[in-house]
């Protein structure tokens, strides 16, 4: 698969993940929600691994710079 995430927007889910992750672990998100953002956070960790949203395809949009 051709990468459509750029530095910044991996960069940026990995954050949110790691903070979402933090909360659930804690038990400051709790019960149905808090597994749902559990869900998220593996979600945005691994796309964010691979380089690819599989959102963006459809959409036809890319975080990824333009090619020199």
């Amino acid at each position: 698969m051709k990468k459509n995430m750029g530095t910044f927007d991996r960069l940026l889910r990995t954050i949110v993940a790691l903070v979402l992750a933090y909360l659930w672990w804690t038990g400051t998100i709790s019960g149905p929600l808090g597994v749902g953002l559990a869900i998220l956070a593996v979600v945005f960790l691994l796309t964010s691994a691979v380089g690819v949203c599989p959102l963006y395809r459809p959409l036809g949009l890319s975080t990824c710079g333009r090619a020199k």
